[in-house]
Order: C-alpha cells, then sequence, then structure tokens
C-alpha cells in the first residue's frame, strides 16, 4: 500500500478529531454529514477514509479500547484473580458509562455474530479471554461465561445509566450489584 500523501494524512487526523467529538457529543449515530463539514472535507473524503460507520467508530474507540485491552492481559496474572477480573470490568464500565455512543457500538445488532466481527468488542473479548478463564478456573466465575457475555452485560448497564446525572457512578454501582450475583465473595 503506498504511503499517503501529507494532506490525505491532515484530512484523517482533522476527521477522526471532528469525529471524536461529535461521536462524544451525539453518540454512535453522529451524523457523517456534519462530521464532514465540522472537518471541512467532502463526505467522500469521509468515506475514503472511513468506508463505514464501523470503521470510523474503529478509529474513535481505537486507543482507549487497545488500553483496556493491554489492562486486561497485565492483569490476568494477578495472584487475586477475582479483584484482578473486577478491576477490569470496573475500568470497562466507567469507560463505557461515560463515553457517548460506547455501549451502543458494543451492542450493535448482529455485531456478537462471528462471521461479524465487532471492532469495539473482539479486541475486548480476546483481551479478556485468559482473564475470565484464570477467574473461572479460581472459581470465582461460573463454568460457561464468555467474555462476550460480559463486554455485553457492561454495555447493558452503560445504556441503562447514560441518562444519570452520574453515569460512572450509577454504572459502577450496578455493576456492584451484578456481581454479586456472578461471583459472590467468599
Amino acid at each position: 500500500m503506498p504511503a499517503q500523501r501529507a494532506d490525505a494524512r491532515r484530512n484523517y487526523a482533522r476527521i477522526l478529531a471532528v469525529a471524536e467529538e461529535e461521536v462524544a457529543t451525539h453518540g454512535a449515530d453522529a451524523s457523517l454529514e456534519q462530521i464532514a463539514r465540522t472537518a471541512g472535507v467532502g463526505s467522500a473524503t469521509v468515506r475514503r477514509h472511513f468506508p463505514t460507520r464501523h470503521a470510523l467508530l474503529e478509529a474513535v474507540f481505537r486507543e482507549r479500547i487497545q488500553a483496556l485491552a493491554t489492562r486486561a492481559h497485565e492483569l490476568s496474572e494477578a495472584d487475586d484473580i477475582r479483584a484482578a477480573l473486577l478491576d477490569w470490568l470496573g475500568a470497562l464500565t466507567v469507560y463505557s458509562a461515560t463515553v457517548q455512543g460506547l455501549a451502543t457500538a458494543l451492542l450493535r445488532a448482529g455485531e456478537l455474530d462471528p462471521d461479524h466481527a465487532n471492532p469495539c468488542v473482539t479486541p475486548l473479548a480476546e483481551a479478556g479471554e485468559p482473564l475470565l478463564r484464570r477467574a473461572e478456573q479460581a472459581g470465582a466465575v461460573p463454568p460457561g461465561v464468555t467474555p462476550v457475555d460480559l463486554v455485553t452485560l457492561i454495555a447493558g448497564i452503560a445504556l441503562a445509566t447514560q441518562h444519570h446525572p452520574d453515569p460512572a457512578a450509577e454504572a459502577t454501582r450496578l455493576l456492584h450489584l451484578t456481581v454479586t450475583g456472578i461471583s459472590p465473595p467468599g
């Protein structure tokens, strides 16, 4: 693939910066046309860089999703695997509850279908797998819980709290309520 021209790189960076703001304000359904207008480019330029809404959302959420995936890898070797799993789920909960549009992106219809990888769910599920399996082996979660189950649960909590005055605090409270059901202490 040939290197991008300098103006194409600038357009990409400008579109991504505007998209991050628009998604933060309007959620995963932010207007691509508005993103183009605000970035000072045409709709075709946006679509050239991001051929689908999914590609745009993946780029918007990529850095934080990668940080959460890295955190899961780090925690997978912790001595207290239950605490490590809850630490990771807490970080995912706070991020999902405070970033407009992420929960919707995590729950897009049909995207949990293995033939259509979700660019937000897939890296989180892959990163959470070793952490979850260790927790299962330690008896901290029941057998059969999948990483996608956990991501879906967190996304549901985030959606349920998105209009709360303090979505992160309320989402964290609901996660703790939920955890009692999936992994009682002791």
